[in-house]
């Protein structure tokens, strides 16, 4: 081994042995979170978007000057089979795309047992909704909005940002008004559905026609970039990152796509946090996915 491989063969064991020492003392998320702070934001916690207990959403302005035009703004969605998650857990996201100059959006969603679908992405709607709305008054470029998922949060995003039928309801225009589309191990082609936490989310085995992202597919969509985990053992990126990829591509619709070696389904969002990011370049390829595309 060359004397530059044993030295990052020793960073990598370092961070290991540090996130493995706090994950002892606490969950990972939290651990995650205040490994990854770092004073690249100012969070604005528990902004309302509707008036029901779970749909709020907080908001991660950078610390950086604003460019010309006002910072890109992403909205993120969750994971956690629209069964669990918090946006508090997901700080680190918040933090990761505020240090590369990226005005980011957590926001909750209700989850079942309160609701099934579609109802959780009438909230994603809302949140979104919200969004385009303020990001001008939040030093934000209105012409420059993305929506972002991992997970059941990247269906969240891939149905806002494909099937006009939710920001319609909301009094927007999708995707016409979206700058683009992030998802990140998202199921976009699952039925039928295996995953026991799933299947009463979409009334199993009756699915209500249209769940499926790719079904919505159009040359109207926005460009997308669609990140996977090689080995996701709980999304299949082949039939789903790959299989919508495809679609859009066929469509004359701009794709990036990004399959990930060193991470599995969890830490592929977990990989943008900074103790994290050795495994692989999903902040990177976020940021630079966000930069050169042009306002919509």
């Amino acid at each position: 081994m060359s004397p530059m491989a044993l030295i990052k063969f020793g960073w990598a064991l370092l961070a290991l042995l540090v996130v493995a020492a706090v994950l002892a003392a606490c969950s990972p998320v939290t651990a995650l979170n205040a490994l990854a702070a770092g004073g690249a934001s100012t969070r604005t916690a528990g902004v309302a978007y509707g008036g029901l207990a779970r749909q709020q959403l907080d908001v991660y302005r950078p610390t950086q000057a604003a460019p010309a035009g006002g910072w890109p703004v992403v909205v993120f969605f969750y994971g956690g089979s629209w069964n669990r998650g918090a946006r508090a857990d997901y700080a680190f996201v918040g933090e990761a795309l505020a240090s590369r100059g990226i005005l980011a959006v957590i926001a909750d969603y209700r989850l079942y047992p309160e609701v099934r679908y579609p109802d959780f992405l009438h909230d994603s709607a809302a949140a979104l909704a919200w969004a385009l709305q303020q990001a001008a008054t939040l030093g934000g470029n209105p012409h420059r909005v993305f929506v972002m998922g991992h997970s059941a949060g990247a269906y969240n995003a891939a149905m806002l940002a494909l099937d006009a039928r939710w920001l319609d309801a909301a009094g927007h225009h999708s995707p016409r008004e979206l700058a683009g589309f992030i998802g990140l191990a998202g199921p976009y082609d699952f039925l039928p559905i295996t995953h026991l936490d799933a299947q009463p989310v979409f009334f199993h085995p009756n699915y209500p026609p249209g769940t499926q992202p790719l079904e919505h597919a159009s040359p109207a969509a926005p460009p997308s970039f669609l990140g996977a985990a090689r080995d996701d053992q709980l999304v299949n990126p082949q039939r789903n990152t790959q299989g919508l990829a495809r679609r859009l591509q066929a469509l004359q619709v701009p794709v990036t796509v990004q399959v990930y070696d060193r991470v599995g389904h969890a830490t592929l969002i977990g990989a943008l946090g900074k103790p994290l990011r050795w495994l692989a370049p999903v902040l990177d390829d976020v940021a630079d996915f966000v930069e050169r595309t042009p306002p919509r």
